[in-house]
Formats: structure tokens, C-alpha cells, sequence
């Protein structure tokens, strides 16, 4: 770590002491009083914010960006309570620019900063003269937190907000002893903030905050792995609605609750995300909403979306692509293919664009029971599919697999004959080799048989670029009944999160 700027003296010795103190102890209270899963990330912060008052510029900036409702914000007040230096929390939202600077002006003045009364009675016409303000108003030797939340609403009100915020952390936040934390949920917006040929280039150090994982939901609901990773197909490891989970309680019995109750988590969460990034009207949302009902290929997208120009659904499918709400993939094999097929990302708004969305009128009339029952006829299908994307992650990250595998992903045709659920291979999209095939198996009552290998090898003889000394695996949730295959089980899947 730096050295403190001699002209900071033995304040600056004092508070950098204080912030190694302040980090071990957060390392101890990682995980307690109900906040699980974010270990690593306190600890993240707490080695930022170790940084702060060191150097001649002791003011440090985080940009902090994940999906909606992952638990930025829920994450940035833990470090804040845990840390306990003066601090300034300001949400925006989606609203005009005079209405964002007027909650702005409020919440500093409500906030713990020592000059905090600066802001009581002005009323600032742009970002650029707040900002300043707040420059004057946080300690000026001795540490604070200040969180911008909801960053892109910001930019989308001030487009010429990222040369202000360089121009002012130059001249002001980088000489004071501040944590500057800018969050944001629109990945594109966030990630551009620090490209090369942006006014805030180097100016901040960049930190990704995921779902938690299926390891993350197994330890906060007291599940088995199998029943584990079902739980986090339905809530995608968003804390908000793992909130809202009785420890113990199965799938079915979640659902049961949740789903009749149109103010739960489960039912809310996903209009809210669709809300905050897209407008009711929007082409893009129709889209999203068309590949979360099951349409896969751009014709059955463009065919779902209520006669869309073609032009319009390929500009549609790009703006869902750059939010990192939709993926697009190629068959992973060693020919190039063109047959695209489109996935929602986010792993709870596939269950809820499937059921909850299409059900909501039903929950509002009080038949939420209507919903279950379709939930209950379409569930392990709907799962089989929805499994497939966690486990290929979860074999990425594994080790053991065979040797050169670079690449893990699935193959298939126009006419899904065949269709293999797990490839590696040694690159992407296009293989040299093909290190393995497999199949996927996720049923509580069956395990992988003697019918399944037959089929596996079939399709095995059908991939282009493998051969009968390809190895074979299989994913079960219910064990293997045969030999000849790297049989991986649902505890072996989970142990790769953790």
C-alpha cells in the first residue's frame, strides 16, 4: 500500500490504521445477522476502501455494476453500516433532471456529513454545482462513503455527466479522503464508463456483483444441492426474493405461497426490471417477452411479436444483447453454423416470464391457484431445459474435465436431430477438437440408463469432430445405472460455487 502524503500527517497515519482495523473486522462479520453470500465482496471493499487516505490523491472511485436486483445497493449499505465513517447514499430514478438534483439536495442534507447543513436551502440548477457542494461538505481529513446509485438515470438525464464527474474528481473528490462508489444496473452503460475514449478512463476501479450462487442458496435455505439448484432456477440467487424463503421449504411449497400473492417478491421482481430498463411499448421488451415464452429462433421471435419489421426485431435483439439480458449461441462443434438461438439471461426472469408474467391477471383476481397448476404440469420440462444453462456453467468451471477443454457449451440442428446438451471443446464458437459430449438427465425418479447411453452414443457418432473415443458424460439428478460414462453428480455441481 501507498504511503500517506506527508502533508496528512498523523491524521492520515490514525485513519489508515482505523481502515485495516475496519477490514479484518468485516472479514469476521461477513455473513452474519442474515447476509449471506457476499464474503468476498466485503472483503473487496474493505481492500478499496483500505486505499483511501493513502498517496497524494487519498480519494478513491468504484464503479459497481450488476443486474437489477442482485443487492448493489443492500451490499453498499452493509459496507457503509460496517465501516462507520459520515456517509451519503442518493438513489436516482428515472425522472427529469431537477427532480433527481431536489432528492439529491434533500438526502445530503439528511445524511450524517459533518458539513451536511450547506445543502439546507439551495436549490442547484445542475449536476456540476451540487457535486461541488458536496466536494465542501464530506470531512476533509478524515474518511467517508458516498454512493451514486441508479448511475445511468443519471447520464440519461445529463448526457454531460461523465466529463463533470472527471473534471470534479480530479480537482476535489481524488484530494479528499473518500470512497466514491458509482452503481449501476445497465451493464452496457456501466462498462462503457470506463472504456478508453470516456472522460472517467482509469479513474475507477471496476466491481461485477453477480446473483448469488446455487452454493449461496443452498447454505441460506438449508437445501440439498439437487433441491438447491432448482430453488435458484426459480429466484436466480436474487436475495430480495431468497428473502421471502422459508429455510427448508421445497420448490413447490415456496410457490404455493408465493405465487397466489401478487405483493410477493416473486410476482413483483420481474415487472420491475422490465419497467426500470424498457417503457410498456417498447419493441425490445415484446421481444424479450416473446423468447421468455419458449420462441428460441429469429423467425419464431419475429413471428411472436405481433408483425415487428424484420429490420426492427434485429435492432430489437442487438439492445436486449448489449443490457446482457438476452445471449445469443452457435452449436459448439468444429463447423461454423448460423442457426442462432436466443436465451434469456437472467436465470429468475426465464421462470417468470414463463409462469408469472402470463399469469399475473389470474393473480390479481385472486386464482394465482390457476397459475400453479400450469406450473406443476410444465415444471420438469420447463426445468430440464432452464437446468441446462447453470450446469454448462458450472462445468466451466470444474476441474477434471478432459484435457484441452477450453469451451463448454451444446449442439444441434434446424431439425434438433441431433441435439447433444454438453459439448467441450477447445475454443469456441468454431472447435479444432471436440473433447467431450453428454447429456443432461435432471428427473427425481429416474436415473440414466441403458436407453439413454444407446442414444448419447448415436448422437455422439453425429457430431461433427467426435468420435467413438470422445468421452462421455451425463449430469443426473438421480444417479447412473451404467458404466462407460464420467458421471457427475448434483453435489459435485454445487461444489464448484463454493
Amino acid at each position: 500500500m501507498d504511503q500517506p502524503a506527508t502533508s496528512r500527517g498523523e491524521n492520515n497515519q490514525i485513519w489508515l490504521s482505523r481502515t485495516w482495523y475496519n477490514q479484518i473486522w468485516m472479514y469476521q462479520e461477513a455473513g452474519m445477522d442474515g447476509f449471506i453470500g457476499r464474503e468476498r465482496e466485503l472483503a473487496a471493499l474493505g481492500r478499496y476502501f483500505a486505499r483511501v487516505g493513502a498517496g497524494d490523491r487519498p480519494g478513491r472511485a468504484i464503479l459497481m455494476r450488476g443486474r437489477r436486483r442482485v443487492g448493489k445497493s443492500r451490499l453498499a449499505e452493509e459496507f457503509i453500516h460496517r465501516s462507520g465513517v459520515p456517509s451519503l447514499f442518493f438513489t436516482a430514478a428515472h425522472e427529469p433532471l431537477i427532480d433527481q438534483l431536489t432528492r439529491f439536495i434533500e438526502d445530503a442534507a439528511a445524511s450524517d456529513l459533518p458539513d451536511a447543513t450547506l445543502f439546507q436551502g439551495v436549490a442547484p440548477t445542475s449536476w456540476d454545482s451540487a457535486l461541488r457542494l458536496l466536494a465542501q461538505a464530506v470531512p476533509q481529513d478524515s474518511p467517508s462513503i458516498v454512493v451514486l446509485d441508479e448511475l445511468p438515470f443519471m447520464i440519461s438525464e445529463d448526457p454531460h455527466l461523465e466529463g463533470r464527474l472527471q473534471r470534479l474528481f480530479d480537482r476535489e473528490f481524488s484530494r479528499r479522503p473518500m470512497l466514491l462508489i458509482l452503481i449501476g444496473s445497465d451493464l452496457s452503460i456501466m462498462e462503457a464508463i470506463n472504456q478508453y475514449d470516456r472522460p472517467f478512463y482509469m479513474r475507477a476501479s471496476e466491481m461485477v456483483i453477480n446473483p448469488l450462487t446455487p452454493a449461496d442458496v443452498a447454505e441460506k435455505l438449508g437445501l440439498a444441492p439437487a433441491e438447491a439448484i432448482d430453488a435458484y432456477l426459480v429466484t436466480g440467487g436474487l436475495p430480495m426474493i431468497l428473502d421471502e424463503w422459508p429455510v427448508g421449504a421445497t420448490v413447490r411449497e415456496f410457490l404455493n405461497d408465493a405465487i397466489p400473492d401478487p405483493t410477493s417478491a416473486l410476482t413483483v421482481s420481474g415487472e420491475r426490471a422490465l419497467a426500470a430498463e424498457f417503457p410498456p411499448e417498447a419493441q425490445a421488451r415484446i421481444l424479450l417477452k416473446a423468447i421468455g415464452s419458449g420462441r428460441r429462433t429469429f423467425s419464431s421471435i419475429s413471428k411472436a411479436s405481433g408483425g415487428i419489421p424484420g429490420t426492427s426485431v434485429q435492432r430489437g435483439l442487438q439492445i436486449l444483447m448489449e443490457k446482457r439480458m438476452v445471449t445469443a449461441e452457435v452449436p459448439l462443434s468444429v463447423r461454423p453454423s448460423k442457426d442462432r438461438r436466443y436465451h434469456v439471461a437472467d436465470t429468475h426472469l426465464r421462470f417468470w416470464l414463463s409462469f408469472v408474467d402470463p399469469g399475473m391477471p389470474e393473480i390479481d383476481r385472486g386464482r394465482g391457484d390457476l397459475v400453479l397448476r400450469r406450473v406443476e404440469r410444465s415444471w420438469t420440462a420447463w426445468r430440464g431445459a432452464a437446468v441446462e444453462a447453470v450446469i454448462r456453467e458450472s462445468l466451466r468451471r470444474m476441474d477434471g474435465l478432459p484435457e484441452e477443454t477450453g469451451a463448454v457449451g451444446g449442439y444441434w440442428t434446424r431439425t434438433n436431430n441431433p441435439e447433444i446438451d454438453l459439448v467441450g471443446a477447445d475454443r469456441e464458437p468454431v472447435a479444432k477438437k471436440i473433447t467431450m459430449v453428454g447429456s443432461v438427465k435432471w428427473l427425481e425418479t429416474r436415473p440414466f440408463d441403458h436407453h439413454d447411453l444407446g442414444e448419447l452414443i448415436v448422437h455422439r457418432s453425429q457430431m461433427p469432430g467426435a468420435d467413438t473415443s470422445t468421452p462421455l458424460y451425463v449430469v443426473s439428478r438421480s444417479g447412473c445405472d451404467v458404466e462407460g460414462v464420467k458421471h457427475i453428480t448434483p453435489e459435485e455441481l454445487l461444489e464448484v460455487w463454493r
